[in-house]
């Protein structure tokens, strides 16, 4: 199957009409960006020097930011 561009407007734009309501769990993701100092004596495991650290929505909540993202309305429970 198929999809050109002009279908795939038509789907976004009928998108707006839509309201979902998703039932999941709504988690927070945590990426941490950093740089490897050394590997810990204790265990086989790198050290790392944190530069940035970033929280989101993940799970349902990141299905739910999406869905409006596209222009639709969502919501979660």
């Amino acid at each position: 199957m198929s999809l050109d561009l002009s279908r795939l407007e038509s789907l976004l734009d009928g998108f707006a009409r839509v309201r979902l309501l998703v039932f999941g769990d709504v988690v927070l993701d945590e990426y941490i960006w950093g740089d490897v100092e050394r590997v810990s004596p204790e265990a086989p495991v790198p050290v790392v020097r944190v530069r940035e650290e970033t929280v989101m929505l993940g799970g349902a909540g990141n299905v739910v930011r999406n869905i409006v993202a596209l222009g639709g309305g969502g919501s979660f429970c």
